[in-house]
């Protein structure tokens, strides 16, 4: 998939629809980068998303892995078109007990209608600590 520079509007498109976001946030998902098909999305860890154990809960680790590539996905698209994810498949590796998670994310394959996203999800030293699969319909 294209990896290309955006415009200085596309980026600000995106920032923009970001900003629109309440659910990340409320857990703390900040915009990092984004190019023609991926975007570095990220969370610091914190007591509010953790469980018991002092590890960053699933859940939140999910969402973060959601909204990293569905900017990937809505830097493919037109600004009136709309996506939504329909399948997303995570394997946890190891857990994420301080500093911050990045989910780096990569469009595989661009169709027509579905949309497949592959996310690697690193914390310290670039340790990697989930990979997922995800896949988008593109609503037209």
């Amino acid at each position: 998939m294209s990896d290309e520079e955006l415009t200085e509007a596309e980026i600000n498109r995106l920032r923009e629809s970001f900003a629109s976001v309440p659910f990340a946030n409320l857990l703390g998902i900040r915009f990092g980068t984004a190019r023609r098909g991926s975007a570095t999305l990220y969370m610091d860890m914190r007591t509010e998303i953790g469980r018991m154990e002092g590890i960053m809960h699933g859940g939140a680790i999910a969402s973060l892995i959601d909204t990293a590539s569905a900017f990937a996905v809505l830097s493919l698209l037109a600004p009136a078109q709309r996506t939504m994810m329909v399948d997303l498949t995570i394997h946890y590796l190891r857990p994420i007990t301080q500093g911050r998670a990045e989910a780096h994310t990569r469009v595989l394959r661009a169709g027509r209608r579905l949309v497949s996203v592959s996310v690697d999800v690193t914390a310290g030293e670039g340790a990697l600590v989930a990979t997922a699969l995800t896949t988008y319909v593109i609503q037209h």
